[in-house]
């Protein structure tokens, strides 16, 4: 089925008919239409269907889009039966079925004076026919007599389709069907209509021509299709904060359930129960997706529901949409029908009359449904449009009543009912089917004959016929079904209309979180015990704790029959990772069946993998036989002993045995929270304001010795553990916090939540609170306050032990147990089981798995415990007189190394763990190198590269830092001559530099700006000190082959990148939060001028020093212009050319920024952060893209000890 046409045809209908039925009824709106004059009936009815939908424009839009639905429905459903000859003469198709440019075959004979008896015995298309005639034989003079004609035609067929298809075809005898006459569609002829575009897309192959029951999936996927852009302008409001009623639901709530599940569903609730009554059935072998029971599934006639003859086989859909579980069901209904010897000419009546039942509140795809069941009947029976049978499709109307009617109702019918019984459908257009009729009322319906003849006609008749809609109602909604199947609507409370969740909330409280929760809880009560239920939804509520109660009321009082979990992208329709699954009503012992299609990526795969291995379960010789490691089965009262009752299906009996013990605090001393204390760090209530990477501040009011809280310091800010990306051991050493007052500051700060104030400082391991991806854990020796994106867990004499257990894939395996969505809480870690005391062996273990990962992260200069550049270190292979490509050789392999050692490290960690807890069989402990976080693999690094990549851009990288390591030399933040940081707070000088090394080998800038210009005009410049720099690290001997190395990895000579790329890997390196700034006579990166300073060393006299480099710059480039400028060659004219250029740019950039921002001799507070004072210096920088966007936000923060002013924005636009 070519479903990518059928939705560009579903969704152009839907705007073409719109603009249609628009036009028509503005048409009949203009005052003393011919509308209101030959049809006053059809238009006053339409004048209060506005009116009931909000009048004006809203009821307006909403009329349209009814009866554009409504005619898109026609036209399909002509469509469909032209292609399976059940309409005689073709309605919309030509007479060969395919042409696109013929006319309707049933225009076309009339042309000819051809004319279906049947439709036009019917008195009331008399008139119709002499119209025709005389439009088509230019008696009747019109502008288009050909499609008025044709309309005509097309109505007389709705009329005569009435009798079979009423639900399609509405009667003109009321006035909805008198409204889709005035609001038809006109064009319907013309190239490109939908009628026209409709004989396309719908291919007879692909409304199943060539199989005898048809193709009526393919009504199902032109519902989803046609409705889609509606759908999407509701999810469009859920992000604006609107809210789900009426007439948002249906569209909200449209899921086309795909033909694989629904054939699942149906096989395991429909089959299941015949097969349950019915041993010896053989119909199970044509059931590809039936679930054999490994057990006595019959078990003695005892535990099931018996059903005796295939009419006890009850089966509804509550929420049907286009009805495509029905139709399935009627397949599968016929075989059972079949197989026990009842006549084929009978079997379609009798399904519909007897099995099937289906409830929508959206009127179109009720419609749908009966059409597509009518056509399952037609399809097998030639004769069934004779019986008159219509399906049980029931639209959930709302129907109301005054006080004063609910008097006379209760006289009518001889009851004492109350207001709130009588208009318990007052609402069911919002809440449908999840209405629970109440008893008095169902007992009434019971009673009331479903033809009212004998009640008495003394009363209103419009009284009785919403009377009758309400015991019609309540027939469907209050008796019992043996088995219901359905993908119900799914919705999160958050998008519910205030009075839709005060609904769910009422009524189903443990299901209130989503409408397909309350659904799950509503659809329990609609099957008698041992009935069976098939669901599609999201499979969050198996193991989010928001679904926690209903799980429990599942394990405990009903049983899962079967389940099957899609990959997370597996379904194309959903925004939701889905499940579909079985349940039976009642208590069983029988094992459940689980499949898992997790490692299967992508909606295709889906259905094919899902048979596969139901096959492989099935069938001792199947092809499939490697599958069958997918599929589970489990008593799921397993489940109930692990915190939360999640469906872990897939886990090893031996894992299931960890949580034997009793893991609640205080009852078994087996649960980590009574061997630590864990707890989530502090909301500071405003980030900005107290939390800074640590190199934005003056180091020396950084306290990264703190042991206590108790302490005092003058000191302000502390390390601070914010949690960060994956990463084991130790590492992730980032940021600090304001510590002002002993903390005092950020706990009286009002948006600030402190809690678990006790953890900070203290001995304690620590990890990101993660919502996706694995959890891992590092090492915190004392010193760090926590933020609440960080878990602490401290106060433990197993420190040690903990750090192994939870950094292996025996901690992994279990915690994604009590939470397979990897959204790890406070609460999830505190149950974990912990099966282990002291061990030298375990802390050994640690110990070298900590050093290693220290080790790693100290190597990089973002470390506040960075100490030597790791090609100077011999430590890290390092060796004297390399060349630098040596250097960086010996460098990959040393880490190379130390990267396999870890993992093999990690793989005996994991092997003890799991020794420890009984599941070495159950658990895996291999590594993968890609997984062994050191920042130095580069198989971690760069995952997904070849070898040869890795190495190659584990060389670009290091090369990289070389250069910023040197860019820190000249400022003075390092020195070759001695390890650690040097100058890195702002009151530091030379003279504190020369203090710690009085005759350093490599000297730092004086006044520290470094020119960046692609004209090499200073003899100080950064490629100049760079070189020398060079010579002093490797030797003068060898700078021309390091040189020559570095410009080949780098892939540019150094001045290019220098110009071009150091200072974006400089704000990449430094989480757009750098260190050294760059001034440009551009924001963007193609400045004429720039030049380098250090953050540290920024002065209120800095500008002024960058302006006299700026000048300089400009009068040396002009001496460089004029020389070029008396050449005779090109190329010279061509670069003065350039070089004016850069002096206007300059000489602007003078003008307007520079000179104004150098007057005002600027003082910054390094306390501020990087955010605020980039912003202050305005377009004399650089721009980055990340701190502009903030810019706005920024401008508003009075907390700062220098603010973002107006002026400071003066500056940015060159005002002052």
């Amino acid at each position: 089925m070519n479903t990518s046409k059928l939705q560009a045809f579903a969704t152009d209908a839907r705007r073409q008919l719109m603009n249609a039925v628009q036009a028509r009824l503005d048409a009949a709106l203009v005052p003393n239409s011919d509308a209101q004059v030959d049809n006053p009936r059809a238009f006053d009815f339409l004048q209060r269907e506005i009116g009931q939908a909000g009048g004006g424009v809203e009821g307006r839009r909403h009329v349209v889009e009814r009866y554009a639905y409504r005619w898109f429905n026609r036209i399909i459903a002509f469509r469909y039966m032209d292609v399976h000859g059940f309409t005689g003469t073709p309605v919309v198709s030509p007479a060969g079925l395919t042409s696109t440019n013929g006319l309707p075959e049933v225009l076309a004979a009339a042309k000819r004076g051809e004319y279906d008896s049947r439709v036009f015995s019917l008195r009331v298309n008399d008139k119709a026919k002499e119209r025709i005639e005389g439009l088509l034989s230019g008696s009747i003079l019109a502008d288009d007599p050909q499609g008025l004609a044709y309309g005509l035609l097309l109505q007389s067929e709705c009329r005569f389709w009435n009798r079979n298809l009423p639900f399609m075809f509405e009667s003109v005898g009321k006035e909805a069907g008198r409204v889709d006459e005035l609001l038809m569609p006109a064009d319907l002829l013309a190239e490109g209509s939908v009628l026209r575009n409709a004989v396309e897309a719908m291919t007879p192959e692909d409304c199943g021509v060539d199989d005898p029951s048809g193709n009526v999936e393919i009504i199902g996927w032109l519902y989803q299709y046609y409705i889609s852009e509606r759908k999407n302008e509701v999810m469009d409001g859920f992000k604006k904060n609107h809210k789900a009623g009426a007439h948002e639901i249906p569209a909200a709530t449209q899921l086309f359930t795909p033909d694989w599940i629904v054939r699942y569903l149906v096989q395991n609730t429909v089959g299941r129960l015949w097969m349950q009554s019915h041993p010896d059935s053989q119909l199970y072998k044509n059931w590809d997706y039936y679930i054999q029971p490994s057990e006595d599934d019959s078990a003695g006639n005892e535990g099931i529901l018996k059903i005796r003859t295939p009419k006890d086989l009850t089966v509804c859909d509550p929420a049907c949409g286009s009805g495509h579980m029905l139709t399935y069901a009627f397949d599968l209904l016929y075989e059972i029908y079949e197989e026990e010897g009842y006549a084929p000419g009978d079997i379609p009546g009798l399904i519909l009359e007897h099995n099937l039942y289906g409830m929508e509140i959206d009127e179109r795809a009720a419609s749908l449904a009966a059409f597509a069941l009518t056509m399952k009947a037609r399809s097998r029976s030639r004769r069934f449009f004779r019986k008159q049978v219509e399906p049980n499709i029931r639209r959930i109307t709302p129907v109301a009543f005054t006080e004063g009617e609910v008097v006379e109702l209760n006289d009518l019918y001889q009851v004492n009912l109350d207001s709130m019984v009588w208009n318990t459908y007052a609402k069911a257009d919002v809440y449908g089917s999840l209405i629970q009729s109440p008893q008095e009322l169902a007992d009434l319906a019971e009673s009331m004959p479903e033809n009212e003849d004998s009640v008495s006609t003394l009363f209103d008749p419009l009284l009785r016929d919403r009377a009758e809609e309400v015991f019609a109602q309540t027939r469907y909604l209050a008796r019992k079904y043996a088995a219901v199947v359905a993908n119900p609507p799914y919705m999160g409370a958050k998008n519910m209309s205030s009075e839709l969740k005060q609904f769910v909330q009422d009524r189903y409280e443990d299901g209130k979180a989503d409408l397909f929760a309350a659904f799950i809880y509503r659809l329990l009560g609609m099957v008698p015990e041992h009935g069976q239920l098939g669901f599609m939804t999201p499979y969050v509520w198996m193991f989010i704790s928001s679904y926690e109660q209903m799980r429990q009321h599942i394990i405990r009082q009903e049983h899962i029959s079967s389940l099957i979990q899609l990959e997370y992208s597996g379904f194309e329709g959903a925004t939701v990772p889905i499940c579909t699954f079985t349940l039976e009503k009642g208590h069983s012992d029988r094992k459940s069946a689980f499949v898992r299609l997790s490692d299967f990526v992508g909606a295709k795969q889906q259905g094919p993998r899902a048979l596969g291995i139901i096959d492989a379960h099935n069938n001792e010789q199947s092809d499939h036989s490697d599958m069958r490691k997918y599929f589970f089965e489990v008593n799921q009262h397993e489940f109930a002993q692990i915190p939360g009752s999640p469906i872990v299906y897939w886990l090893s009996e031996a894992i299931f045995k960890v949580f034997d013990r009793k893991i609640a605090k205080g009852a078994g001393g087996d649960a980590l929270s009574d061997i630590s204390d864990v707890a989530q760090g502090v909301t500071t209530g405003d980030n900005a304001r107290f939390l800074r990477f640590w190199w934005e501040c003056y180091k020396k009011l950084i306290q990264f010795d703190r042991v206590a809280l108790a302490e005092t310091s003058p000191q302000k800010w502390v390390p601070c553990d914010k949690g960060g990306d994956f990463r084991r051991w130790a590492g992730n050493n980032e940021y600090v916090v304001d510590w002002t007052g002993n903390g005092k500051k950020l706990f009286d700060f009002p948006g600030s939540t402190p809690r678990n104030r006790e953890i900070t400082f203290k001995n304690a391991l620590a990890c990101s609170k993660i919502t996706s991806g694995q959890p891992s854990f590092r090492r915190r020796r004392h010193g760090f306050a926590y933020s609440d994106a960080a878990v602490a867990l401290s106060d433990s004499t197993l420190l040690s032990e903990l750090n192994c257990f939870l950094n292996s894939t025996t901690a992994l395996t279990i915690m994604q147990a009590l939470s397979p969505t990897l959204n790890f809480e406070v609460g999830q870690i505190r149950s974990l089981p912990c099966k282990f005391g002291i061990s030298n062996n375990w802390r050994d273990r640690e110990k070298e798995l900590v050093s290693t990962s220290e080790r790693d992260w100290d190597s990089f200069e973002t470390s506040w415990d960075f100490q030597l550049f790791t090609l100077l270190d011999p430590n890290q292979g390092a060796e004297a007189g390399d060349l630098l490509e040596e250097a960086v050789s010996h460098l990959r392999e040393y880490w190379d190394r130390v990267s396999e050692e870890q993992r093999q490290r990690e793989i005996r960690n994991n092997e003890m763990v799991a020794d420890a807890y009984g599941v070495r069989d159950d658990v895996p402990c291999d590594v993968p190198l890609e997984r062994v976080s050191l920042k130095r693999n580069v198989a971690f690094a760069y995952p997904k590269d070849t070898p040869e990549v890795r190495n190659e851009k584990f060389a670009q990288d290091v090369v990289k830092e070389l250069i910023s390591y040197a860019v820190g030399c000249m400022f003075g933040r390092y020195s070759i001559d001695k390890p650690g940081l040097i100058l890195t707070s702002q009151d530091e000088t030379l003279d504190d530099f020369h203090a710690q090394i009085p005759n350093p080998s490599f000297e730092p800038d004086e006044d520290n700006v470094i020119p960046v210009t692609e004209t090499d005009c200073f003899e100080d410049d950064i490629v100049t000190r760079f070189r020398r720099f060079l010579t002093v690290a490797f030797g003068k001997e060898n700078l021309a082959a390091n040189i020559a190395y570095i410009e080949q990895v780098l892939g540019k000579s150094i001045r290019k990148y220098f110009v071009n790329d150091f200072y974006n890997d400089h704000v990449k390196m430094y989480s757009s939060r750098p260190i050294y700034w760059q001034y440009s006579s551009q924001t963007n990166n193609k400045g004429a001028f720039k030049a380098l300073v250090y953050l540290h060393r920024y002065t209120p006299k800095t500008t002024s020093t960058v302006l006299n480099y700026l000048r300089d710059y400009i009068n040396k480039i002009a001496d460089i212009a004029d020389g070029l400028e008396h050449s005779d060659r090109a190329a010279d004219q061509k670069e003065a050319a350039k070089l004016r250029k850069a002096i206007l740019e300059c000489k602007d950039y003078e003008d307007q920024t520079l000179y104004p921002l150098a007057t005002r001799n600027m003082e910054m507070d390094l306390d501020d952060g990087v955010l605020v004072n980039y912003l202050r210096m305005g377009k004399a920088l650089r721009a980055i893209p990340p701190i502009e966007r903030k810019r706005k936000e920024v401008s508003t923060w009075t907390w700062p000890v220098h603010p973002l002013k107006e002026k400071d924005k003066e500056v940015s636009n060159g005002k002052e």
